[in-house]
């Protein structure tokens, strides 16, 4: 319910901006929306886990990576909506370009957006291969040694003291493509001390342990190639956000979560004698429908986050509304505490005992693609972000 709570705020908002008492209260009513507003846009943020919304980039100038646009079309559907919860590890990934420019093959990414709190899950190290130069396709050698070390010292990046071997493997000399290192414990270890974030060293070595000249085997530098292949890092982790989410969390018959544990308190709406007409008209429209899922769209463009967020563009929430008449139906999914309540309200056994409540019964969770401020592309997924249905509880 935390979604619709939050954007029927907004609405309360955009309400406040056409009334007739507006134009009379110019003053007080434009501060007081402003307010609202910024209080509105502070929970949101919270939500999906922010403090401020990124910053720094300029869309247009900047393209998400190939591999994390497909990665979000397989776990999300085309609102955002999870499809599968099992398909992605942890919660989070991020990925990372390279920031260092050097003539061997050298890398270094900056891990400073990911929280410390994050657990590193896995990490993998991608490089697009590239053909061998015309005048080195006839070679006598079919495969090669490709090894990616840890740099330890960067005075002795070149000799065994000064680095540390993560992974290795053959390569055919004459593929091309994506090639794939998994380097997790280096990441961890750079994760606990920022010193030890010294870069990362390719090296390429023939079967006897030759190296090769650079121009037989090339991966892509990120500096004179496309940006669909530039080098990158890789991180899939879990920031601890779902087991905190659901502890303490009512449950519904099937054991998804009814409503969000945060503890956001409800946010004010600017005039106290429209609080009172809008809640009256809410209650007409209850007494006329039973409990159903009603659409709620959340515009990313409306609330100024189009800038940043990559996809979607906004995504259904729905919200559940209606009553939840004696005597309850199955259609209604009533929980037995709910169809309890709705006789004792029925029988009025007891004072002040109100009709069960509609509200969702189940809840999706969605993902989200968008650029941090350091232009680095990262998924989200966020848990308990559409109601899937409705019930009476």
């Amino acid at each position: 319910m935390l979604p619709a709570a939050i954007w029927i705020s907004m609405v309360g908002l955009a309400i406040s901006r056409s009334s007739p008492n507006y134009l009379g209260n110019h003053f007080t009513v434009e501060n007081e929306s402003e307010e609202v507003r910024s209080e509105a846009i502070k929970r949101l943020l919270e939500v999906f886990g922010m403090e401020d919304p990124p910053a720094t980039l300029v869309r247009g100038h900047k393209q998400p990576p190939q591999y994390m646009l497909d990665l979000y079309n397989t776990v999300a559907d085309v609102d955002g909506v999870t499809k599968d919860p099992t398909l992605l590890e942890g919660n989070t990934v991020r990925s990372f370009f390279n920031k260092l420019h050097s003539e061997q093959i050298e890398f270094l990414f900056n891990l400073s957006t990911v929280a410390k709190s994050e657990k590193i899950l896995t990490a993998e190290l991608h490089l697009f291969k590239l053909r061998p130069q015309e005048s080195l396709t006839f070679t006598r050698h079919h495969f090669c040694q490709v090894s990616v070390y840890q740099v330890l010292d960067s005075s002795k990046k070149n000799v065994s003291q000064g680095k540390k071997l993560l992974s290795s493997r053959l390569v055919p000399i004459h593929s091309t493509g994506w090639e794939v290192f998994t380097i997790t414990q280096a990441v961890r270890s750079c994760m606990s001390d920022e010193g030890r974030n010294l870069g990362l060293l390719v090296t390429v070595r023939t079967l006897a342990g030759v190296q090769t000249d650079l121009k037989t085997v090339r991966f892509t530098s990120g500096r004179n190639h496309h940006h669909s292949k530039q080098p990158m890092l890789v991180l899939f982790t879990d920031d601890g956000r779902q087991a905190g989410f659901l502890e303490g969390t009512p449950k519904g018959s099937d054991d998804s979560p009814v409503g969000p544990s945060l503890p956001f308190p409800r946010l004010p709406l600017p005039s106290a004698n429209r609080r009172i007409t809008r809640s009256h008209d809410y209650d007409e429209s209850i007494e006329k429908m039973p409990c159903q899922r009603l659409p709620l769209y959340v515009d990313f463009e409306e609330i100024g986050w189009s800038g940043w967020i990559v996809s979607p563009r906004g995504y259904n929430a729905y919200h559940c509304k209606g009553s939840c008449p004696f005597p309850l139906g199955q259609n209604m999914r009533p929980t037995n505490h709910a169809t309890v309540q709705s006789i004792i309200n029925a029988l009025k056994l007891t004072k002040g005992i109100e009709t069960p409540c509609c509200v969702p019964d189940k809840l999706f969770s969605i993902n989200l693609l968008y650029f941090d401020d350091d232009e680095n592309v990262v998924l989200k997924q966020y848990d308990d972000m559409v109601a899937g249905s409705c019930g009476c509880h």
